[in-house]
């Protein structure tokens, strides 16, 4: 297998409506303005939404995440309307496994931006980045079966439900939760 710090591929890359690009040093403040926005909708679904954030600790979290793009470790996207060039959204293809490949796609948007279509674009963007620039054999979608919002992009962008795990992981409060797999796998 080919070293994946070797592997060339776009670090940006456009929708309809969005650019989609890697984290570069600079956006803490971009980011850390939708997360606190955004607080009490993520924190039922993100452990990092229920600690305290502060403009430096996400700037140095979007550094790190930089860095490990470059290394093809981990592939943090973020989401700007083309437009305006706001800030509007973070996603991702995460645990990824390089021998098959296959990525997990994650993500969450700024409060003030949900309803608009935004999430399901960018996730189907990034669905065929990982498809066509990444040569993915699978590409899933993770989610809190209670977490209806997540599920639906899944279900509109036609993903099947592989299966539930149960008690499959802890939820931000410490109870055990159950986890949806959704997949897309190469034709």
């Amino acid at each position: 297998m080919t070293n994946p710090i070797l592997k060339e591929f776009p670090s940006e890359f456009t929708t309809e409506r969005l650019l989609i690009r890697m984290p570069m040093p600079g956006d803490g403040p971009a980011v850390y303005d939708a997360v606190t926005a955004s607080l009490e909708e993520l924190k039922p679904w993100l452990p990092f939404a229920n600690y305290e954030q502060t403009l430096e600790g996400v700037e140095a979290n979007l550094r790190e995440s930089h860095a490990k793009f470059l290394k093809r470790e981990d592939l943090r996207l973020l989401v700007f309307l083309k437009e305006t060039g706001e800030f509007i959204a973070s996603s991702g293809l995460h645990r990824i496994n390089w021998d098959v490949p296959k990525f997990e796609i994650g993500y969450w948007i700024d409060t003030r931006q949900s309803g608009k279509g935004y999430i399901t674009e960018a996730v189907e963007g990034i669905t065929r980045f990982a498809f066509e620039d990444l040569a993915a054999n699978r590409v899933e979608i993770r989610c809190d079966p209670n977490n209806v919002k997540s599920r639906a992009v899944a279900e509109r962008l036609n993903y099947t439900l592989e299966g539930i795990l149960r008690n499959d992981d802890r939820g931000v409060d410490g109870s055990l939760r159950d986890t949806c797999i959704f997949a897309k796998v190469k034709k």
